[in-house]
């Protein structure tokens, strides 16, 4: 290979037919004693207008004439080796400044001299120094190399999975899900197709390494909690956003509260019942009365019992995943569950009550609400929420929540306003982002952000060792 021409930070590369590279590869450029990694992100043709002529011509002689051309200087071997020339373009990442990577890349490598070779993953995360105590298996990098993230690079950061359907985001998903819980942490997941049971399974029908780490809780049956430990605070929120609650109905709302309170009646009898007979405007009866059916009917709240306490769940457990099932259940009682277990969780972490929490969103997009999540998102690392999106439309999150994502999971978009979304927000380049992940195959994805130390990865993701659910269901099948 040999260097075409510079345009910015992209470098033309002229590569023969023995040469070889894959979009997302890298390359490192060796001059004298000074070093540049690009990365390939595009291949195409050697294309000028005398070629094209000339292999018109060629075509035009072939197909009018029987007989075989002399060519006893074989200018016509010559000819198909210009012909398949092809020119690399790639995007220039860094240079290496004492075995180091540096972001110093203001001088320009010979045409001539310089020599160009793939660098593998493990001189790449050599040059980088990343390194971690928590491996992550996540599958293999480019040429069959075993790949893998650190634990660390989760820890505290904000992380989106995203790409069109059935491109493998939910098998990412369960891989780190898995894998932290065996490293001790504790994640709650909101699982909208009821797919994460799975893992305290095999695939070959057996308890996994974590079964007995999995708690599944079922809205309305295993999820069930009082109203004394929800408090005063996460009811009022679920009102507010889950149920828009109007103010004037709010405010009466936490007046029956505190006169339940006070009683030591606090149960959802006792409201419905003062409810009905509280002095208060019709109006705001009506709007306190629907709103107290729909919280009835959603079967969340629990009378004289003790109901479910996440401190139970992770107290004394080096590890847990806490699996909200929601594919059964209205959007309303999903809305009102993400708010009730949010609001519940925060208040937990500010007391210290419970160590920090990673949280898996699945299908985000179809119950995120702006005003909660952007506080959560905001404050996380603070009080210890760290959240990772699973969704197939990047654009039902916020700029104000992508511009404070650490790593994003890139699997296939072909469409182009998810294109538009994506890199306009991602920590890669525009051009990386639209010629990569649009031909990416299924269960490959492009790793953006901290875990990669910016440096953007293709990554083949590795089969799951658990159980697999959520896969399309379909009528006709192949026998």
């Amino acid at each position: 290979m040999k260097i075409l021409s510079k345009n910015g930070n992209e470098l033309l590369l002229l590569a023969m037919k023995e040469d070889s590279a894959a979009k997302g590869d890298y390359l490192l450029i060796e001059d004298r004693n000074r070093s540049m990694v690009v990365q390939v992100y595009d291949e195409e043709y050697l294309s000028s207008q005398a070629l094209i002529e000339d292999i018109v011509k060629e075509e035009v002689v072939n197909a009018s004439s029987m007989e075989n051309l002399h060519d006893p200087l074989n200018i016509g071997s010559l000819s198909r080796l210009v012909r398949d020339a092809r020119v690399f373009r790639a995007k220039i990442r860094a240079s290496v400044t004492d075995g180091k990577l540096s972001s110093d890349v203001t001088w320009l490598p010979s045409r001539v001299e310089s020599k160009i070779r793939r660098i593998t993953m493990k001189e790449l995360d050599s040059l980088l120094g990343r390194c971690g105590v928590f491996p992550i298996p996540v599958g293999r990098a480019s040429h069959e190399e075993e790949f893998e993230i650190y634990a660390e690079d989760l820890d505290g950061k904000l992380t989106v999975i995203t790409g069109k359907k059935e491109s493998g985001k939910s098998h990412l998903s369960k891989m780190l899900i898995k894998t932290l819980v065996q490293y001790g942490a504790f994640v709650v997941v909101f699982d909208l197709n009821n797919e994460y049971g799975g893992l305290g399974w095999s695939r070959a029908g057996v308890p996994s390494s974590i079964n007995q780490q999995i708690k599944v809780l079922e809205p309305g049956k295993t999820l069930r909690f009082t109203l004394d430990y929800c408090g005063k605070t996460a009811i009022s929120g679920m009102l507010k956003n889950a149920l828009d609650m109007p103010a004037a109905s709010l405010r009466e709302f936490l007046r029956i509260w505190d006169w339940c309170e006070s009683k030591q009646s606090l149960s959802i009898d006792a409201i419905g019942n003062a409810v009905n007979t509280w002095n208060i405007n019709e109006l705001v009866r009506d709007a306190l009365v629907s709103r107290y059916h729909v919280i009835q009917s959603s079967r969340l709240f629990i009378n004289g019992e003790r109901g479910l306490q996440f401190e139970d769940i992770i107290s004394g457990k080096s590890g847990a995943a806490m699996i909200i099932n929601m594919g059964e259940i209205s959007p309303t009682v999903r809305r009102i569950v993400v708010e009730l277990v949010l609001s519940k969780i925060v208040d937990l972490l500010e007391h210290k009550q419970i160590p920090p929490i990673f949280l898996f969103a699945e299908e985000a997009h179809i119950y995120i609400r702006d005003t909660y999540w952007e506080d959560i998102i905001t404050r996380m690392r603070h009080f210890g929420i760290y959240t990772t999106f699973i969704t197939n439309q990047p654009d039902a999150i916020s700029d104000g929540i992508y511009r404070q994502v650490d790593n994003i999971f890139l699997f296939n978009f072909t469409n182009d306003n998810d294109l538009d979304k994506i890199s306009k927000v991602s920590l890669a380049d525009n051009d990386t982002i639209r010629s990569i992940v649009r031909t990416l195959p299924q269960r490959h994805c492009l790793a953006i952000g901290k875990a990669v130390c910016d440096l953007p990865v293709v990554i083949k993701v590795a089969a799951a060792e658990v159980l697999m659910l959520g896969e399309t269901k379909k009528f006709f099948t192949k026998k």
